[in-house]
Order: structure tokens, then C-alpha cells, then sequence
């Protein structure tokens, strides 16, 4: 295998690892922020703070975890079932990624109607999808 090849899995495999992290740790601030009551005024303040620094760090490596995988795809030309289902499955994270950054934009608006039941669930997404994706890529089944 080419040195440019494994290098560029190498880092794909950090970024979509760190790009996951943020995903699993941003819904549970929301968790934390449809739980406040409003005389809770200086913690409401840190947990957006806390999601606001996250989201904008989470951008670039969700940026990065994308841009080594296509470089993987499109240099290898790794074809397959298996890598169109994976891909709709990156789509749908980015996705995800944009929806929990308009779901902080409510949050910061006082606009949240969602209770923390579902912040939980909407928690287990990510874990679901990163699922599927390493048994898409490992066994590879069509």
C-alpha cells in the first residue's frame, strides 16, 4: 500500500473519531440545558457557552474527517454497496452536525420546546449511525 494512502486513513480514522466525540457530548449539553429551570441563570450561560466552543470546534473536524475520506474514495476508487450506504450515512451526520448547531441557536434564543427525554434519544443517533458504519466498512456485506 502506498505511504500516502495509510497516511491519509491514519488521519481520517483521528478526525472522524475526534468529529464523533463532539457529536456524543454536544446533544448531552442540550440534555443538560432543557433540564435548567430559569433561576438558573449563570449555569444556562456556561452549558451554552461550553456548546458554543464545542460546535465551532467540532466544524473543522467534521471538515477534515469528510476531506481525508473523499481523498480515500476518490484517490482509491473504493467502490461498492457498501461505500453508498456508508456515504448516505455521512451525509446524514452532517446533517446532524448543522441540526445541532440551529437546536443551539434555540437554545441561545430561549426558543427550545424540546423536553431532555428527548435529547437523550436524539443523544443515541450518532452512536446508532457509528454503528453501521464501522460494521459497512469492516465486513463490507454488499
Amino acid at each position: 500500500m502506498q505511504s500516502s494512502y495509510l497516511w491519509a486513513k491514519a488521519l481520517h480514522i483521528v478526525f472522524v473519531t475526534s468529529w464523533f466525540a463532539g457529536l456524543f457530548y454536544l446533544p448531552r449539553l442540550f440534555v443538560n440545558l432543557a433540564m435548567l429551570g430559569p433561576e438558573e441563570g449563570a449555569v444556562r450561560d456556561r452549558l451554552l457557552l461550553m456548546s458554543r466552543k464545542l460546535l465551532r470546534f467540532m466544524g473543522p473536524l467534521a471538515g477534515l474527517a469528510v476531506g481525508f475520506g473523499l481523498w480515500l474514495w476518490l484517490g482509491e476508487g473504493i467502490s461498492g454497496g457498501w461505500m453508498h450506504a456508508k456515504l448516505t450515512l455521512v451525509l446524514l451526520l452532517v446533517g446532524y452536525h448543522h441540526y445541532c448547531a440551529r437546536l443551539l441557536r434555540d437554545f441561545e434564543a430561549g426558543r427550545n420546546t424540546r423536553s431532555h427525554v428527548w435529547y437523550r434519544w436524539f443523544n443515541e443517533a450518532p452512536v446508532l449511525v457509528l454503528f453501521v458504519v464501522v460494521i459497512l466498512v469492516v465486513l463490507k456485506p454488499f
